[in-house]
Order: C-alpha cells, then structure tokens, then sequence
C-alpha cells in the first residue's frame, strides 16, 4: 500500500524519534510505500491564514497553500501517525495540519449542510503515541486524541477500515523496559498492516 506516515515531534533524539523510525523501518521492509512526512522537517507552518479561512469552503485547487500534502493525503491508502500527547492534546504542528489540510473537499464535503466523509482511499488508519501521564489521567481528560482518531478520523476514511491506537502511557515512569516492550508492540503492529 501507499501509506503517509505522519510524524510531529521536534527532538531526533527523542523516544517518539526512535518510534518513527521503527514504524517507517518495518513499513518499508514489509514492502509498502511510505510517503514520510516529518512535519518538523518540513517545517510544516500549522497557523491557517485569513485568506485561508475565508477561502475555507472554496473548491480546492493547486493554488492552495497546502496543495502538496493535500495530495500525498489523497494519493495514500493508509495513514499512521507518530506523535507524542502534549497537554492531552496533540501537538500544534499536528493540529495544524488537521485544520489546514482535512478540508472541505479533502477529508469531507458538504450536501445541504450535512458532512460526508470522502477519504474513502484510507483503507487502515494507525496511530502511535505517548502520554506523560498514566492512561487513568487521561480518562478523566475525556483522551480527545484517542477519540479524536478512533470516532472523527474512523468517520472520515473509507466506511469499516481498521483503525488502532498504539499509546504508551505513563511517560514520566517509564523504564528501558518498557519502552522496548512498547517499540516491539509498534515493531509487530506494523509487520502486520
């Protein structure tokens, strides 16, 4: 498959870094095209313009300032997202990305007022992430990111695609072992995509 491997942590040095490596590694190695996006790299601008929100409900077109990862989005049959959890949340740039790039006409369009989802070619959505706090913390936060990929993203992609949600909790705790025990999860997760 074509998949883009979205990832959104600024430090190479970091566990979330050693992550994205594993995922695009076994990815590739198990035969599938990985489109990776870096967006730190890439120094992807996550701040959507005035002009773009005026233009917001506009037809899409190559003009758009986010026209490239709108199509490496629509080229992809599946999705992964590297990221950390940063204040229950996901980080700006990701956020950004969300808010610049799934537009109307990208991830959804709209009939009489009513959303349609449209990213009908994601076939398998993945996400990998970590939280500082134990995933009891993140309960009692409502977790928007876990609900945010396994119910608005699920709702976005083709009707029925496998959806997972790989999140190490507990950060500030943690151990060499169980970082390893999390990265062979993520190691086998992505043998088998």
């Amino acid at each position: 498959m074509n998949i883009l491997v979205l990832y959104a942590h600024p430090v190479e040095t970091s566990f979330n870094a050693g992550l994205h490596r594993t995922i695009v590694e076994r990815l590739s190695a198990a035969g599938h095209a990985v489109d990776d996006c870096d967006l730190y790299a890439e120094d992807f601008d996550p701040r959507m313009t005035r002009a773009e929100r005026l233009g917001y409900h506009d037809q899409r077109g190559p003009n758009d300032a986010v026209a490239g990862y709108v199509e490496r989005l629509q080229k992809a049959e599946a999705l992964v997202l590297s990221f950390p959890v940063w204040n229950y949340g996901y980080p700006a740039i990701l956020k950004g990305f969300f808010d610049r790039v799934f537009l109307p006409g990208v991830s959804f369009k709209l009939v009489d007022g009513k959303v349609q989802p449209t990213l009908h070619n994601i076939r398998k959505l993945a996400a990998v992430t970590t939280y500082g706090g134990s995933r009891f913390r993140a309960m009692l936060m409502g977790d928007p990111p876990r609900r945010v990929v396994k119910r608005m993203l699920r709702a976005t992609i083709k009707p029925g695609a496998p959806v997972s949600y790989l999140a190490h909790y507990s950060m500030n705790l943690s151990t060499d072992e169980t970082r390893k025990a999390f990265t062979r999860k993520v190691a086998v997760s992505m043998d088998q995509f």
